[in-house]
């Protein structure tokens, strides 16, 4: 290969490294501008980010481009339409998925150690950590012997 043929080489790749650093965090979708209420898509998006998409896992069903999540959302339309509260479409969609389908899972025996897991293992390494300490404080300290204390003084002296 020429030299004159690798930098424009190099600068290719180096752009097509680059390009992915100036895109952009995925949007909620916003409320339809074609919407036949936007009280309702307001309303959609707003409970929309405090739900989980079930396909991304780590993605709220607002900001989701799954097919499932626009099936839920459209869904969750039809069930503001038909007059339910917030309270009772996040029932619904609980009861037919689970607490899975919730940023914020409620506080429950099955999520007992999802809650607490964090103080627990927070208290375990505390109380490992003190433990520790404490071992290492009552160990006991032999005493130096003079050739002990010789070859220490000649490595203090070297430097």
């Amino acid at each position: 290969m020429k030299p004159g043929r690798i930098k424009p080489i190099l600068l290719t790749i180096l752009l097509a490294i680059c390009l992915p650093a100036l895109a952009n965090e995925a949007a909620p979708k916003a409320a339809l501008p074609n919407a036949d209420d936007p009280v309702i898509e307001q309303r959609l998006v707003k409970l929309a980010e405090d739900l989980r998409c079930l396909v991304c896992q780590n993605e709220s069903l607002a900001g989701s481009h799954a097919a499932l999540a626009e099936d839920l959302r459209r869904e969750i339309r039809t069930l503001m339409k038909a007059g339910k509260s917030d309270k009772q479409v996040i029932a619904y969609l609980t009861e037919r998925y689970g607490d899975f389908v919730l940023y914020r899972p409620p506080f429950k025996p099955v999520t007992w150690l999802l809650w607490l897991g964090p103080v627990l293992f927070l208290g375990i390494g505390g109380g490992a950590w003190v433990m520790t300490l404490r071992r290492r404080r009552d160990a006991p300290t032999a005493p130096l012997d003079a050739k002990k204390r010789a070859a220490a003084a000649y490595l203090l002296e070297e430097k």
